[in-house]
């Protein structure tokens, strides 16, 4: 007997230790993220994306692909050309372009060999183009996703994998004539794109060296002064101004001598009062820069683009490349505001000669538009509105439908004779759907058309076309109707 109630204590310590113990995996599970199969004891991943990007539902791609046609227009029109480059890149390649912002690169495992990074703009790959491929002068846009590994901020379209859409001029030209031209392209796209009211913030590298070899910053500081100072759009001056003390290891006359020029904003009139400024005649990036910045603001005028445009002496841009203009587009609206930049971009005259075998330097400039920011305010503005539900989420033109069964394999011919004159079509992958169903269909879609198949008809070598918006039907012959469709898709500008 007491044999039996050792074995019965035994067996009992043993289901207690199983029974915790799965009730500690599921613990486990939940805490690493995942979740327990009821299939099986095996554990499947969480289903979420990773931190910082997102997917788009089709209603969001359509917002997205229209937006992205309306940039893609205005590019075009200025007679730029498209390019695409990979995106990962040899991890030296990326070395020291991007100032403080280097540590937010992906990098990737050793594959092989070879050190990759994750692109983290399309500018630098572009600049490796230009060299392998020995290219002196081109006009090119980029459409591309480039990965950062900041902090995601999704509600200010802030992402690590985002969508940039990048316009450059690369060869030798007439001082501040590609420039300006960048400058159109960024506020014509703005425009377009509805974003709301902005302003486009200018600044010049080497007038900003000027200004702070006149206040008495060593020349090895510059750069990460300057990176200092282009907080002042997030910061106050007194936490930009501990931060070049303290952490960078000015003294504060020179941070105060910073001060006067920094907070300074105008047009041609602050152009003509720092030409005017005792210090700053003595330097000659600053003469150079100023120089620039007033032919560059007659260009504005005769774009009709000045009152989009303001002169910013705070603006610096932190990636190391930039060699003269800078300019970043941001909104004025303050319950907008809080996306920061939609775009921003500047000359880089050097970039392209730290990888050409020959030192071979091809002046550029160029703007990088920020798509996901904006998509942010136009998917918010599209959902207050209540846009969301009037989009065309594809882009069917006819919907081929039957008023009576049996009637499958005539849709089938139907369907392949538009669809080999390019018409955009679809049918139902019944085989005997119900009409009212179909007709539904293609109002929730917006699909303008809708080829209506019925045994009568066919009888009498004709189809219905009806015109899904007004209902409004007419007949059409068995033999034209394809050209017949076309001339209507025409008419009402849906070709």
């Amino acid at each position: 007997m007491a044999d039996s109630n050792s074995d019965s204590k035994v067996a009992f310590r043993m289901f207690r230790r199983l029974v915790s113990g799965k009730a500690a995996q599921r613990q486990w599970c939940v805490a690493l993220g995942h979740r327990e199969s009821k299939v099986s004891n095996a554990v499947s991943p969480m289903l979420k994306t990773a931190k910082g990007t997102r997917d788009y539902d089709p209603v969001a791609m359509a917002l997205r692909q229209r937006a992205l046609k309306q940039v893609i227009d205005v590019f075009e029109r200025h007679g730029a050309v498209t390019i695409d480059t990979p995106v990962f890149e040899r991890k030296e390649l990326l070395r020291g372009m991007y100032g403080d912002d280097a540590k937010l690169i992906y990098d990737l495992q050793d594959q092989g060999g070879e050190l990759l990074a994750l692109r983290y703009d399309l500018t630098v790959p572009f600049a490796r183009y230009l060299a392998m491929s020995n290219i002196g002068h081109i006009k090119r846009y980029q459409i591309g996703k480039v990965y950062r590994r900041d902090n995601p901020q999704i509600g200010r379209g802030r992402y690590r994998e985002f969508l940039q859409c990048d316009f450059d001029i690369a060869g030798t030209y007439e001082p501040m004539l590609p420039d300006a031209e960048c400058l159109k392209v960024l506020v014509d796209i703005l425009d377009k794109l509805a974003v709301g009211d902005f302003t486009v913030m200018l600044n010049h590298r080497k007038l900003l060296d000027g200004i702070f070899g006149a206040s008495g910053v060593p020349v090895d500081k510059f750069r990460t002064i300057g990176s200092s100072v282009d907080k002042l759009d997030k910061l106050p001056w007194e936490g930009v101004r501990d931060e070049m003390i303290e952490q960078k290891g000015l003294d504060e006359k020179t941070v105060d001598r910073i001060r006067t020029y920094v907070t300074l904003t105008g047009g041609v009139e602050l152009i003509e009062q720092l030409e005017e400024d005792s210090q700053l005649k003595h330097f000659e990036d600053a003469i150079e820069g100023l120089r620039d910045m007033r032919l560059l603001l007659k260009y504005c005028e005769l774009l009709g683009v000045q009152d989009r445009i303001t002169f910013n002496l705070s603006l610096a841009r932190g990636l190391d490349y930039y060699t003269g203009v800078i300019f970043e587009a941001v909104l004025r609206a303050t319950d907008e505001n809080s996306v920061g930049s939609l775009a921003g971009g500047g000359r880089y005259d050097n970039l392209v000669g730290t990888f050409h075998r020959k030192d071979q330097q091809i002046p550029c400039v160029g703007v990088s538009i920020g798509f996901e920011r904006i998509f942010s305010l136009l998917e918010s503005k599209a959902s207050r509105s209540g846009d969301q539900q009037k989009v065309r989420i594809a882009e069917t033109q006819v919907y081929v439908a039957s008023a009576h069964k049996g009637l499958l394999l005539k849709r089938l011919e139907i369907l392949n004779q538009l669809w080999a004159a390019g018409i955009k079509a679809e049918h139902s992958y019944k085989r005997d759907p119900k009409l009212l169903a179909q007709l539904r269909y293609c109002e929730e879609q917006c699909i303008p058309y809708a080829l209506i198949l019925g045994d009568a008809e066919l009888a009498r070598g004709i189809l219905k076309l009806r015109s899904v918006s007004d209902r409004q039907e007419e007949e059409l012959k068995l033999d034209t109707f394809v050209n017949e469709v076309l001339d209507r898709l025409r008419k009402a500008g849906h070709d």
